[in-house]
């Protein structure tokens, strides 16, 4: 049996973790489809097969409300923040301040960020740039991506001289060749809840419960936080 997944970017390492023990235990194969939250959300209403939705819990909520999501099926994951990144081996710039974060930026000759249109973090980014009065649509460093793990893997294999990438630190955490410099200084920070649900059209939904079990289970808080969930 298949289970679908529909899911943020910021639970992909946290599912790659907990995969292998899901389908032993169960017999069934997870087929995860990872994007920005906006374009998951998208592909559900659309009618994409899904048993399991992991989004914002704000995106959750309100397709509780619209029925597209099981009521009292929600269970939050946990908190993700959002972080600057550089190539592993780079110089960890100062971003503790604004000044600073603004300074990193403008040395960089490539900046790497997902999606400003579906993307969480892409879309905080974006009102970050502007703050900083870094143009966030013509600026012709700009990298964006549909997602933070397709930013921060281009990045990874750029061949930009001093590129400097934003994006929650699940996904910085989970890409080999980027590092983890900071989180954005605490007047620009963004923490988000993140929620697994069980889809109303799901086909497995006791297999779906089962996979919400595994990747809420409190014993489990410390490999959530290794992978970047904070506690709610």
């Amino acid at each position: 049996m298949t289970l679908h997944l529909l899911s943020g970017g910021a639970a992909q390492g946290l599912l790659g973790k907990l995969r292998a023990a899901f389908e032993t235990e169960t017999g069934n194969v997870v087929a995860a489809t990872f994007g920005a939250v906006g374009s998951m959300r998208e592909k559900l209403l659309a009618g994409a097969p899904a048993d399991v939705v992991i989004l914002t819990r704000a995106l959750i909520d309100g397709l509780v409300r619209d029925g597209h999501i099981i009521s009292g099926s929600a269970v939050d994951i946990g908190v993700v923040k959002t972080g600057v990144a550089v190539r592993t081996g780079s110089h960890h710039p100062p971003i503790a301040r604004p000044a600073d974060l603004r300074a990193a930026l403008m040395a960089a000759d490539a900046i790497y960020f997902p999606d400003p249109q579906l993307a969480t973090a892409g879309i905080h980014f974006a009102k970050v740039l502007d703050s900083l009065e870094i143009d966030s649509a013509g600026d012709a460093r700009l990298r964006p991506f549909p997602n933070g793990a397709a930013a921060m893997n281009a990045m990874a294999s750029s061949t930009a001289r001093l590129p400097i990438g934003c994006t929650q630190v699940t996904e910085i955490i989970n890409t080999p060749g980027v590092d983890l410099v900071g989180l954005l200084p605490p007047e620009f920070e963004l923490a988000t809840v993140y929620t697994a649900a069980v889809a109303a059209h799901s086909t497995h939904p006791t297999a779906a419960h089962r996979l919400i079990d595994m990747l809420t289970d409190p014993q489990k808080q410390q490999i959530r936080t290794q992978l970047g969930f904070e506690e709610v």
